[in-house]
């Protein structure tokens, strides 16, 4: 299975890796989504740690089923819309922990967590859906407007790509780890543990809750609008 759970120190660690580039499929997304589902009704965690694997966090959604036909194309931006939506509102601390490259829905996950630590290296992280002729969706544009500063959103969501330290400019992420970025991500995610979960839940639904309305609003209408992107990344 390319999603891993395993719980450390009152910390749900949940792994992405698929072997390869770490793509968002419908069985990828659903067994994410389970993840946060346990986290959320386990009593003995008080934090979420999300990563991917060596080198790659995603590449984004699976460009097989994203070319195959518009309805399926549809069907999975907005599974991917609905995932990010309950992480945003996830009822702990979240943490990421960003391994490697982090492309299209990959970086609109890093845009969910509530701390995002990167590794050090030659990676490339954002947004690149216009580059491959794809509108972002309304969802996405939103949680980008919501998390990004003003002065970077335009360029970013037109699909400027940066290494990681022009990612934490743009607020993909809040820091890079020289070495160790699971380890870096795991210390921090023990030291939000500390927090109430009932006060982190409480405060992000009553910051966010309008945020994820105007992402979740209409989305099936407005995907409909929405082409396939072509077969490149």
């Amino acid at each position: 299975m390319p999603v891993t759970y395993e719980v450390q120190d009152r910390v749900a660690v949940v792994t992405h890796d698929d072997g390869k580039a770490n793509v968002y499929t419908l069985d990828v997304l659903a067994e994410l989504s389970e993840a946060l589902e346990k986290s959320a009704a386990d009593e003995g965690v008080s934090a979420l740690l999300l990563a991917g694997r060596d080198g790659r966090f995603s590449a984004g959604f699976d460009l097989a089923t994203m070319t195959s036909s518009e309805d399926s194309m549809r069907a999975l931006v907005a599974a991917g819309g609905r995932f990010v939506a309950r992480l945003v509102l996830h009822p702990m601390p979240v943490v990421v922990a960003c391994t490697g490259h982090a492309l299209a829905a990959g970086a609109l996950v890093l845009l969910a967590g509530d701390r995002r630590i990167g590794a050090a290296g030659e990676y490339k992280i954002g947004l690149n859906e216009v580059a491959i002729g794809m509108p972002l969706p309304v969802w996405a544009v939103e949680l980008a407007r919501y998390r990004m500063p003003a002065g970077e959103f335009d360029r970013i969501v037109l699909g400027e790509i940066g290494g990681p330290e022009a990612a934490v400019r743009s607020g993909f992420l809040d820091d890079v780890a020289p070495a160790g970025v699971i380890d870096v991500a795991m210390e921090e995610a023990q030291r939000l543990s500390a927090l109430r979960r009932g006060a982190v839940s409480g405060t992000k639904t009553r910051a966010r809750r309008a945020v994820v309305e105007r992402m979740l609003d209409k989305m099936d209408e407005d995907l409909a609008s929405v082409g396939k992107p072509s077969a490149q990344r």
